[in-house]
């Protein structure tokens, strides 16, 4: 694990250590802690750095009730995948109309699902997707999916999604032949992303596409689907996502103003609205180091060190002389481990540990390894401002 990169908070009588012991005397140990002010601010702050933009939240970045009522609330679309997300938007009576399912791959039951549901807006990437769309052509309209590559995103999305640019105008052409409507075409420069120069220059490509196409077309694309990536703020180095998205809307505003622009943000909007609090439930001294051990882990809220190659903060509420110690999941498996080597006061059993910037790809990618209880989800400010 690469400790640089790892923030660590040392503080002592802080108004948040009263808030989360709080929480725990409730609600037991772990938790994940929601703020839904924090989520109201982020997606306030992404509008207005890409006005005229229909924001569409990634509902797989963290799928929950709670989440899902502040996105309703706030009047946001919702980005989904399975029909397992689209129960999660049934429960909230969101109609499908607000949706985009996004996933490029599906079965013929998935489609239908879909439908039923009210979705009508399919990504895909590929002739082999296309005809499965033939039999409901009546019913569905068509975002194809370019792929470009970003060795600037921790995770490059366009290794496993996405045409190749010069394939668009067959994949067009196809589409017409099928009687499928094209509504125009969708990108994801990839995970947090770093640079917003490749959304740049993939809506530069895209409207470039969407143009010379159009000037053929039957019915001509309208529709530019521009992706998530915006990145979360792990190195608590205030992100200005105004500042970040200059390049993006330097290049959306010589689109033609009749098009619909949307994206598909999640770990900008939920990362920093939830955070996580662990309990030390045991200490050791092996090899000269102090190991806490604590009852969340890995295979648990913190699964996103491994799937999603995050390192989060970490927060304690001590000072004074650090020690190099090492920070243990719950789990028999020696793979658990949240961080090594670090830097922290001695700690003692029962103090907490929190994690931050935790909403995104935590919980969501969460196993039940050992049988062990999942954090519990929390709201610790139900009526945000």
């Amino acid at each position: 694990m690469n400790t640089e990169q790892r923030t660590i908070l040392l503080s002592g009588d802080d108004p948040n250590k009263r808030d989360y012991q709080s929480v725990v005397e409730k609600h037991g140990s772990p938790c994940l802690v929601y703020r839904p002010s924090v989520l109201e601010k982020q997606f306030k702050s992404l509008q207005s750095a890409l006005p005229n933009v229909d924001l569409y939240y990634a509902v797989k970045a963290h799928p929950n009730s709670n989440i899902v009522k502040t996105i309703d609330a706030l009047g946001g679309g919702f980005d989904v995948a399975s029909a397992g997300e689209m129960d999660l938007l049934l429960k909230h009576r969101i109609s499908g109309r607000r949706t985009i399912h996004t996933h490029p791959i599906k079965k013929d039951s998935e489609i239908r699902d879909a439908l039923r549901f009210g979705a009508t807006t399919f990504v895909v990437d590929n002739v082999y997707e296309l005809k499965k769309l033939t039999a409901y052509r009546s019913r569905v309209g068509v975002l194809l999916r370019v792929s470009f590559r970003s060795e600037s995103a921790v995770v490059d999305l366009s290794r496993k999604f996405g045409c190749e640019p010069n394939e668009v105008q067959q994949l067009v052409s196809e589409a017409e032949s099928l009687g499928i409507h094209v509504k125009g075409l969708s990108f994801h420069v990839g995970s947090q992303c770093a640079n917003a120069h490749k959304h740049a220059q993939a809506i530069r490509d895209c409207a470039a596409l969407m143009h010379s196409i159009n000037a053929t077309a039957k019915t001509p694309m309208s529709s530019l689907d521009i992706g998530g990536g915006f990145p979360a703020d792990y190195l608590l180095q205030g992100l200005d996502i105004d500042a970040f998205c200059a390049p993006i809307r330097q290049e959306l505003n010589k689109l033609p103003a009749d098009w619909h622009l949307l994206a598909e943000p999640g770990r900008y909007l939920i990362a920093p609205a939830v955070d996580s609090i662990t309990t030390i439930t045991g200490k050791s001294k092996r090899g000269g180091l102090f190991w806490y051990y604590l009852d969340d882990g890995v295979y648990g809220s913190y699964s996103g060190q491994i799937y999603d190659h995050t390192i989060y903060p970490l927060q304690v509420f001590k000072t004074g002389l650090t020690h190099a110690c090492i920070l243990a999941g719950p789990t028999c498996d020696s793979i658990d481990v949240i961080a090594e080597n670090i830097q922290l006061p001695e700690l003692e059993i029962g103090d907490l540990v929190i994690g931050l910037q935790m909403g995104a790809y935590t919980a969501a990618t969460k196993t039940r390894f050992n049988s062990l209880p999942d954090a519990k989800f929390v709201v610790l400010d139900e009526h945000a401002e």
